[in-house]
């Protein structure tokens, strides 16, 4: 996996020395937090220390930065849903110019294949052959797509399916936390990816976040992100983990916790005796949860621990050397005064237990006593159904995600688990469909060794596949006749994975509790097979000698963990580097600058929306495409997992001939199939048609129609009615998909009027020229709108004011636009990014 000749031990350090810049500028570089720093040093690098200077004063005194900078990150990351559709648009751009060399990647970009791979087969001994198998198949196109662009564009490095998740592949693999430069020079390694996840490396001292695919594209061709430095405010950590409790406890309850405390688009930093409480795989864990508490990023600085980690993991002991020597000059180490904070939240470690979240959200953290009544609230069960399942059964129970399979303990406390319950003779009930889903290679390896992945598999924990899988809604069918017993009797089951989303209809279609919870919780519910079962005071069943048991007679003690960590957890198991499959390397790429597009396909097509827009044009006579509430994901607005039979997409494939439709994230780079998908979430609710589901459909107007969202969609554009969305607070929560604005935009949809966004989605909305206008105290309902009435938008003077006056059948109010940088707005009155990007290059080739 190197892109590169090795480099020396330790080179010269070339940047600016952070502690001489700081006597010199006023102000004290301890009292400034971690996360700031590596801001100064990007400003320092791109030859600004009068910006850096007023960040570090600003810093040091615990203000607000208020302050706007380009950012430039060390690389970039993608995994191959959000990485497919990306490389399309980079390749229309090519089509768009009289030079497409000119359209390439002026960072180094990795893409990580790790989100195609689905659990169609599981608990079984060759689930992994056959999935990776039924992978290969489906996916010939997009994956010789990716080969194509490796070829042809400079820095690109795919890495091929099979080797892991994107974020445990960062961690293990790609992060140096020092990086080197082509000229020797050093600096922090920082990375922006496109999932939102990539927080995950914040617990390496690396600092990165997730940003939308357009945004993405912009820094590729050599565009500095313009970030407006959030607060930064400190979490401090003190107290220490109760022996019993795992590290996806800490995080769901810190992410209940944060979420309460508003942290949206701030950045978090770390801090307080706690930390040092927290191996880097715990660390790694809570950064990587940062979307679900709505924070940009969860900042631990470089120490020890993680020195050791890079050990761990396999780096060299040259390579140890140069993050350490680098960020002890550069005062990157983290010391034992803790910088200053504006603000500051408390958190005690030692007031942490068992939890799980749902059933529908990350932030609904629950206690395991409150297991059964948080299901019983969302649906009182029927009695049980011939196909032996009832509300509240379990369908599927998996292990998988980033999350929790980077975490060695996590896993050897699950394969400890399983090893006790064989020993006892319980079993998995038939209606349970089980999975494994390891994060890397490494993680088979050591449970191999340590001979705790035969016990798994005892239990039908069988190997899957290496990818997000379960996590990302690759669940696949449920076992034979569950399915069905489901909807013919109308059940309401529930999931339960060791992953970071639960939103609805995410995990699985048919399945609507969703929970999260820990490798072990999930081996100790699949063992249960309901979520009904209060586990601190109930039997999980009846060993082979006829008496019961507990969960407390299963559960593993800490020392047990840290002596398996210590004998089979090596570098050894890191170290290893598989050569590319032979399925991969027969997949043929096609060659040539420009990419060779095959009308017929129905998986990569070019994008219908490079060509400029409206921009911020007025909007007159305007209607509400859909009114919708609060919390609305990402994958409410453009679901990921399996495309029906009967809806706009799933007619549009047939009528093309298609019989195996994959999955809507899979055919991302078809926007034919994307537009007629977004809005389909079935659990979507939309008030223009009730209360409840809306499966898909909205309220045509004026005409009272009930239609599927993409036909009436047409039928407005037919008519030339722009249109908006109503919506609530935190809109566009979840991942960082592109299509949850591209998609709305190919509605013709021009604005989003919420009482309040999440980070990245306003900032995809702006990318796309949606408009993102924040309502009034009290919103929709405040108001007293419906959504029935006709709209009027002039965004006129917009960017000076920052205010829109909006009419709705003859009452008038004020929204104000949640644009945040120049840069945004830039992009918003060019219709775009793409559009924005096609603009400047022919700027440049009428300059040469």
């Amino acid at each position: 996996m190197s892109r590169t000749t090795p480099a020396p031990a330790l080179p010269s350090l070339s940047a600016p020395a952070l502690p001489g810049f700081a006597a010199d500028q006023g102000f004290d570089l301890g009292a400034v937090p971690y996360t700031g720093r590596v801001l100064i040093e990007s400003l320092l690098r791109a030859g600004d220390p009068e910006q850096a200077a007023v960040l570090g004063k600003r810093l040091a005194r615990g203000e607000d930065p208020d302050l706007e900078m380009p950012f430039r990150p060390a690389r970039i990351l993608v995994q191959d849903y959000t990485g497919i559709p990306l490389l399309v648009d980079l390749a229309v751009l090519r089509d768009r110019v009289a030079e497409p060399g000119r359209v390439n990647p002026a960072l180094p970009i990795d893409v990580v294949v790790d989100h195609s791979v689905q659990t169609d087969w599981a608990g079984r001994p060759d689930a992994l052959g056959l999935n990776e198998a039924l992978e290969m198949s489906r996916n010939q196109e997009r994956y010789a797509f990716l080969k194509w662009a490796e070829g042809a564009f400079d820095g690109l490095r795919v890495i091929p399916p099979g080797r892991g998740i994107v974020h445990q592949v960062n961690l293990e693999r790609l992060a140096t936390v020092v990086a080197q430069g082509p000229d020797g020079e050093l600096f922090p390694d920082t990375v922006i990816g496109t999932d939102s996840h990539t927080t995950m490396v914040n617990g390496l001292g690396v600092l990165g976040w997730g940003v939308g695919g357009l945004e993405a594209e912009a820094q590729m061709l050599g565009l500095a992100q313009p970030l407006r430095v959030p607060q930064i405010v400190g979490v401090r950590l003190t107290g220490a983990v109760s022996p019993g409790t795992s590290p996806t406890d800490v995080v769901l309850t810190l992410t209940r916790r944060l979420r309460e405390e508003n942290v949206r688009a701030l950045m978090l930093e770390f801090t307080g005796p706690g930390v040092a409480e927290l191996t880097a795989p715990d660390r790694c864990t809570i950064a990587n949860m940062a979307p679900e508490y709505g924070a940009m990023s969860a900042f631990f600085p470089v120490d020890e621990e993680t020195l050791d980690y890079l050990r761990r993991t396999g780096r060299t002991e040259a390579d140890v050397a140069r993050v350490r020597d680098y960020c002890s000059r550069q005062r990157l180490l983290r010391e034992e005064a803790g910088p200053v904070f504006g603000r500051t939240i408390d958190f005690d470690l030692g007031e942490v237990g068992p939890s799980l979240a749902g059933p529908s959200r990350p932030d609904q953290r629950i206690s395991l006593g409150e297991l059964p009544g948080s299901f019983d609230a969302l649906r009182p069960g029927p009695p049980r159904t011939e196909a032996g399942v009832t509300d509240g059964d379990l369908v599927i129970a998996a292990i998988t995600s980033c999350t929790s399979t980077s975490n060695p303990k996590a896993m050897l406390a699950a394969g400890l688990i399983a090893r006790r319950a064989v020993e006892r003779g319980l079993t998995v009930p038939g209606h349970v469909k089980t999975s494994l889903s390891p994060g890397s290679r490494a993680v088979t390896r050591y449970l191999q060794d340590s001979g705790l992945l035969a016990d798994l598999e005892q239990l039908g924990f069988h190997v899957a596949g290496y990818g997000c899988m379960t996590c990302n809604g690759g669940s696949g069918p449920l076992n034979p006749g569950v399915g069905e017993a489901v909807d013919g009797a109308g059940l309401t089951v529930a999931a339960v994975l060791s992953g970071n989303r639960n939103f609805e209809a995410r995990v699985h279609s048919q399945v609507r509790a969703g929970y999260l919870a820990s490798p072990a919780l999930v081996v100790a519910l699949a063992l249960a097979g309901t979520v009904r079962a209060d586990l601190e005071n109930e039997p999980l069943g009846t060993g082979r000698d006829g008496e019961p048991v507990h969960l407390r007679d299963l559960w593993p003690h800490s020392g047990e963990l840290r002596e398996l960590e210590d004998r089979f957890v090596t570098p050894g198991m890191f170290a290893q580097d598989e050569a590319p499959g032979p399925a991969w390397q027969a997949i043929a790429a096609p060659g040539g600058e420009a990419f060779a597009w095959d009308p017929d396909s129905t998986y990569i097509r070019p994008p219908a929306y490079v060509d400029p827009g409206p921009g911020l044009a007025p909007l007159t006579g305007a209607r509400a495409l859909l009114v919708l509430g609060d919390d609305i994901s990402t994958d409410h607005i453009s679901p990921v997992g399996a495309i029906p039979a009967g809806s706009p997409a799933g007619r549009h494939l047939l009528d093309r001939g298609v019989r195996d439709f994959n999955s809507y994230g899979s055919r991302r780079g078809n926007h034919e199939v994307m537009a007629r998908g977004t809005f389909s979430n079935p659990r979507l609710r939309n008030a223009l048609v009730g209360d409840g589901d809306s499966g898909g459909t909205t309220l045509h107007l004026p005409s009272g129609e009930r239609l599927p969202v993409f036909e009436a969609a047409e039928r407005y554009a037919a008519a030339g009615t722009p249109l908006i969305v109503l919506a609530g607070r935190s809109y566009g929560m979840g991942s960082s998909r592109d299509w949850a604005a591209k998609g709305p935009w190919l509605l013709g949809v021009r604005a989003v009027l919420a009482e309040s966004f999440e980070r990245i989605h306003r900032a995809n909305l702006c990318a796309m020229g949606i408009l993102p206008l924040l309502l009034p105290e009290g919103g929709r309902a405040g108001l007293g709108l419906t959504g029935r009435e006709e709209f009027t938008l002039d965004p006129d003077g917009v960017r000076t004011s920052g205010e829109v006056r909006v009419g709705a059948d003859g009452r008038e109010f004020t929204v104000r636009a949640d644009v945040r940088s120049a840069g945004e707005w830039d992009v918003l009155l060019a219709g775009g990014t793409l559009p924005y990007l096609l603009a400047r290059l022919h700027a440049e080739e009428g300059a040469r």
